[in-house]
């Protein structure tokens, strides 16, 4: 569920406080849950674990926290189907030279 930071690509169409939402969260969740296996830790205790930085960001934006949450989730939806996109493309490109040998 969570991207990386240093794996920005597809950040390119979220805008600038899109971007900084993201990426704040993001580097929040590799501090508090980097070391844990996210196919096997219950997502409940991953929220759990990220709601100080979503509830900060809540209250600097005057949002509520359930708002946050939302556009967290659909901004890493977002760029979690570009960078697939992206790997596909670069899958079915490198399949098209390699056939060329």
């Amino acid at each position: 569920m969570f991207q990386t930071i240093k794996n920005s690509n597809g950040y390119g169409s979220l805008s600038e406080e899109d971007k900084e939402m993201l990426s704040r969260i993001n580097a929040y969740a590799e501090k508090v849950l980097g070391d844990i296996d996210p196919q096997k830790t219950r997502i409940s205790f991953q929220l759990d674990q990220l709601k100080p930085v979503m509830q900060e960001i809540a209250d600097e934006k005057k949002m509520s926290l359930e708002d946050v949450f939302i556009k967290y989730m659909d901004l890493a939806s977002i760029v979690s189907a570009k960078q697939d996109a992206m790997l596909k493309e670069d899958l079915e490109e490198n399949l098209v030279n390699f056939s060329e040998f």
